[in-house]
């Protein structure tokens, strides 16, 4: 079973179930929070904090809360993003997304409630000396928000010596938490390949230059890449996810579209992947008699990478609350891109995960945020706001 939290903090879990329920059921794309920011900054007047911020980074929203003797001393940041993604939610539950086509297939609206908690906790107890900063960000999924809020001047209006970031993790059970020290995500670049050829009749291909079978012969190489050409102790991920050529069955296009992603955790690997990429493009094509053009959107999210010594603290924290038999430390890294990562690359910071239990994996139809497990997320944020600003 997991250890028993708080009474003050179980006392919270129902209100926070609420507020989760409310952002799933009205989810809001990046840079489009304008309804979750909207109560977010509403909500954290209402706990009476110090100061609330809105407009940050488009619709960034940041809390300021100082603790036991006013302003002064060492400050944190405790961040959680807002937006939802793209998808048809297909969960069937009565709270499900009222907007069509989009939903919190992350958990963004479990991130922001569970944040919410912890603000309205230690606004009402300030078991703490220094200050608290609350940063809901928008636009994780798609847009770099972090480092829109960065751009805004986030540390410059907000100095903290530490930043802190949480995620659900399906598959973890509930009442469990997990961080490593080092890499966490992935540095996530995508790229798209066009291949330009010359179209014909599918009965005489002998006069086309085919580049959908060019595309096809590419697919396949290209994933020698990572199997050939990458040192096997370097973790890589290189994806075609999308190949678009013709319509017609009985007409060869004249240009075929792949689209990809690739996946690292440096920078300098990441270059030497996409010379590859430019080089077996570039002799594929030429063996069809195509022209290939290579566009690559490098680092939408930068790799995370967590201050050892913060990933320790962190560690320590969630030890005390939700025990030492579940709280894991040197979780494997994922491949997922995330965009705490310009935060932790400005001031040391720790990004953590929080159990979700058996539930449908993240970015899916049928997810759904596990609010049994939301009482422990703004459990840890309490005592890790308690133990890094110590009142006494």
């Amino acid at each position: 079973m997991p250890k028993p939290l708080p009474n003050s903090i179980a006392a919270l879990a129902d209100q926070i179930g609420e507020w989760r329920r409310d952002f799933h059921a009205h989810p809001e794309l990046s840079y489009a929070e304008h309804r979750t920011a909207a109560r977010v900054a509403e909500l954290l007047r209402g706990f009476g904090l110090d100061t609330v911020a809105e407009g940050l980074g488009g619709t960034g929203v940041v809390g300021v809360l100082h603790g036991a003797g006013g302003p002064g001393g060492p400050a944190i940041m405790l961040r959680a993003d807002m937006d939802a993604l793209p998808i048809a939610e297909a969960t069937g539950v009565p709270h499900a997304s009222r907007t069509p086509g989009v939903m919190h297939a992350c958990g963004h609206d479990g991130h922001t409630a569970m944040l919410l908690g912890a603000a309205r906790h230690l606004a009402e107890t300030r078991n703490f000396r220094g200050t608290v900063c609350f940063c809901f960000q928008p636009a994780e999924e798609d847009g770099a928000g972090a480092h829109a809020m960065i751009r805004d001047g986030l540390f410059e209006r907000f100095p903290v010596r530490a930043v802190y970031g949480m995620h659900n993790w399906p598959g973890l059970p509930i009442g469990h938490m997990a961080v490593t020290e080092g890499p966490v995500s992935a540095r996530a670049d995508s790229f798209t390949i066009t291949l330009t050829g010359k179209g014909g009749h599918g009965a005489v291909p002998q006069d086309a230059r085919d580049p959908l079978l060019a595309g096809a012969w590419l697919v396949a190489q290209l994933q020698t890449v990572v199997s050939r050409r990458i040192d096997p102790r370097a973790p890589a991920v290189l994806s075609i996810c999308a190949f678009q050529a013709g319509e017609a069955a009985n007409v060869i296009p004249d240009v075929a579209r792949l689209r990809g992603t690739t996946r690292c955790y440096s920078e300098a690997l990441a270059a030497e992947i996409h010379a590859e990429i430019a080089r077996i493009a570039a002799g594929v094509a030429a063996a069809h008699g195509v022209r290939a053009e290579i566009a690559i959107d490098e680092a939408i999210d930068p790799p995370t990478v967590n201050d050892p010594a913060e990933a320790r603290f962190a560690h320590e924290v969630m030890r005390a609350v939700v025990g030492e038999e579940r709280a894991t430390f040197g979780h494997p890294p994922a491949m997922v891109g995330e965009d705490f990562a310009y935060l932790a690359r400005e001031v040391p910071g720790a990004y953590v995960l929080l159990g979700n239990g058996d539930t449908q994996p993240l970015h899916h139809p049928e997810y759904e945020f596990s609010d049994a497990g939301a009482a422990y997320g703004t459990a840890f944020w309490v005592r890790l706001a308690e133990r890094a600003l110590p009142a006494g």
